[in-house]
């Protein structure tokens, strides 16, 4: 046995070896290049805080961000029947759903979920892009009206986020079918005076655009989001004809009357709460109110040291 060989050589090694990075630590931004640490990243709620873009963020950690204390009860959602067409493409359908749902960590393509919003309660959704781009199918169109059904149960208003490609393709016409479903469910909230929200986020599209994501009584977008039925290069194909730029950004409908606000994501939780209470005859929320968990931790915070 050689002790230099077979010892000392590869402590050495170990020792002066390059380690490698975990992939998942940085993340570049799609607008202006900047890498920008997952952390920081995180606690800017997924906002460039070089260029200020709005990337993508999940339906929980948008609902941590915004309800009191990050809680919130989750609204059961009613089973679909799986792959009513026995569709399939490059891949069988319920193998795409099983890949999605093993990226994403969750069950489908929307959230939903009560809480308080600087203590105004409400009922919300939010649908989730990176699952099969947030296309709306049939279990999107029960989780839609399980949350209207619950707003109108406990006469909360009812907020929702949209970020989708359009309908889900693997579901046909049962797919385009929620879009009259959901719409019959914004019926509902109306006939129980009950305010209704959308937040358009980047992108929202096709039959989401179509029904439920135009029908708020108050249109909200983030900066620069994406809103439209077919994309620009589609429309451009169609009629042959250069179109203004950005004419489907969110600042351009807003200029053109289609939203009402285009809100920074760091504000829109006072926004949301403010407009809410506005709507229900509240007094105003308080700037940094705290939630009932926050409340009971702050004195234990501001008890000086013995």
């Amino acid at each position: 046995m050689n002790w230099i060989t077979n010892y000392v050589r590869p402590k050495i090694n170990s020792l002066f070896s390059r380690r490698e990075m975990p992939e998942n630590l940085w993340t570049k931004c799609p607008e202006c290049g900047t890498m920008l640490f997952h952390r920081e990243l995180a606690d800017n709620l997924n906002v460039c805080s070089n260029c200020d873009h709005h990337m993508a963020i999940k339906p929980r950690d948008r609902f941590a961000a915004l309800f009191d204390g990050g809680i919130f009860l989750e609204v059961k959602v009613p089973e679909p029947i799986v792959d009513p067409l026995q569709f399939r493409d490059q891949k069988k359908y319920p193998d795409r759903m099983k890949a999605a749902q093993k990226s994403t960590g969750e069950k489908e393509a929307m959230l939903v979920a009560e809480g308080e919003i600087l203590r105004t309660p409400v009922v919300a959704c939010a649908q989730d892009f990176s699952f099969m781009g947030g296309s709306m199918g049939m279990y999107v169109g029960n989780a839609f009206i399980a949350g209207a059904q619950r707003a109108v149960e406990l006469g909360r208003p009812f907020v929702v986020f949209s970020a989708a490609g359009g309908a889900r393709m693997q579901e046909g016409i049962l797919s385009l079918m929620q879009m009259p479903r959901t719409t019959v469910a914004i019926q509902m909230l109306k006939e129980a005076n009950l305010p209704y929200i959308v937040v358009l986020t980047h992108p929202t599209t096709g039959g989401v655009t179509a029904s439920y994501a135009m029908l708020g009584d108050v249109q909200i977008a983030e900066p620069n989001a994406l809103i439209c039925f077919a994309g620009p290069r589609v429309i451009e194909q169609t009629i042959r004809e250069k179109l203004p730029e950005g004419f489907q950004r969110a600042e351009y409908l807003l200029d053109h009357g289609m939203l009402d606000r285009v809100t920074h994501r760091k504000e829109l939780r006072t926004e949301l709460a403010t407009i809410l209470r506005m709507l229900t005859g509240q007094s105003s929320p308080v700037h940094g109110d705290l939630a009932p968990a926050e409340a009971a931790e702050a004195p234990a915070a501001a008890e000086p040291q013995a």
